[in-house]
């Protein structure tokens, strides 16, 4: 994927500051899988508990994951058929009906493709190696082609969402209440959202939309898409962070990222270090702020200052190296 030079310099050092962790089970699990080096996409199994579905963004084919939390190994490699050749899978949710989607929805050159697609199959009752047949949607947005890397299904209505990947703040967007695999979606924006989003989670209840970037997250409370921002996510440091999911009882978020033997960490809801309910990470109680929400009100973006002083000090780590390398020594 492209990325700015300040983006590849914190990453850089986030690589450093974020090794891997050797915990297992409730904390986290680091995915084994040799082929598994691009992990785009997390969603908790509905049907096998301590399972979580996961694939690769891009030059890997029509292929999903099955992972057991407990060791970290894949149990089952499904590939889909009836669709054409997926070129940039960011995103998977399981919906209603224990449906699997998936989104085709990435786009590296901000807006190239003229449509991109959703992908969807039953959630596989048996773990083994199977090949499915699914159904292919062609979607377009109303306002234009755009880069986006988070699909969500509401758990109630099986309504689809997705929300475009801007680095100044992007746009969720509705899809029909039905999709179509004979013609169009469109899909149209419906409510601002304040982040650089790599990925998103409906809660199991259909409550709460987690949304994640790079360095930090943001919880909204959901009423049909008309999105109240509630609180800031204590996003763990990762190598890249690309995808989040909720637990299947809906009790923590699991964070993951990309790479080879990338880790998959666990966090806490917001709020619940300060009702008694969690310890560890929990979010904060609300004093100060970063960047205003879309309700206007200011809330606190730890996660955000962390990320920007990561990036300050990688660049000036590159820049210092450059300086130290392109002098001469006195004669």
């Amino acid at each position: 994927m492209r990325r700015s030079f300040a983006f590849l310099s914190a990453v850089l050092l986030i690589g450093v500051l974020a090794a891997p962790a050797s915990a297992a089970g409730d904390d986290g699990f680091t995915i084994e899988d040799p082929r598994i080096t691009e992990s785009s996409g997390l969603a908790a199994s509905h049907l096998h508990p301590g399972i979580y579905w996961t694939h690769n963004d891009s030059d890997d084919g029509p292929y999903i994951y099955a992972v057991d939390s407990r060791t970290g190994r894949t149990v089952a490699t499904v590939t889909f058929r009836g669709v054409g050749a997926p070129r940039d899978v960011e995103a998977i949710s399981i919906g209603p009906g224990n449906r699997i989607y998936l989104g085709d929805i990435g786009d590296n050159f901000g807006g190239r493709w003229p449509h991109v697609w959703i992908y969807t199959f039953a959630e596989p009752t048996v773990l083994e190696d199977q090949t499915v047949q699914a159904t292919q949607y062609v979607v377009t947005y109303e306002d234009g082609p755009r880069d986006a890397e988070s699909l969500v299904v509401h758990p109630r209505t099986g309504r689809v969402y997705i929300i475009d990947k801007k680095e100044d703040g992007g746009h969720l967007y509705e899809g029909p209440a039905q999709l179509s695999s004979t013609g169009t979606n469109v899909f149209r924006p419906v409510a601002p959202v304040d982040l650089w989003a790599t990925d998103a989670a409906f809660s199991p209840d259909g409550e709460q939309l987690a949304v994640r970037g790079y360095f930090g997250g943001i919880a909204y409370a959901w009423n049909d898409g008309r999105i109240k921002r509630q609180d800031r996510l204590s996003v763990p440091l990762q190598r890249q962070g690309e995808s989040v999911t909720y637990t299947v009882d809906g009790s923590k978020l699991m964070y993951g990222s990309e790479g080879a033997g990338s880790r998959v960490q666990a966090g806490d809801l917001p709020g619940r270090q300060e009702d008694g309910h969690g310890g560890g990470s929990g979010a904060s109680s609300g004093k100060g702020g970063a960047q205003a929400g879309s309700t206007g009100e200011q809330v606190p973006d730890t996660d955000y200052k962390v990320g920007g002083l990561v990036i300050v000090v990688g660049l000036a780590l590159v820049f210092g190296l450059k300086r130290l390398f392109r002098r001469t020594p006195r004669q």
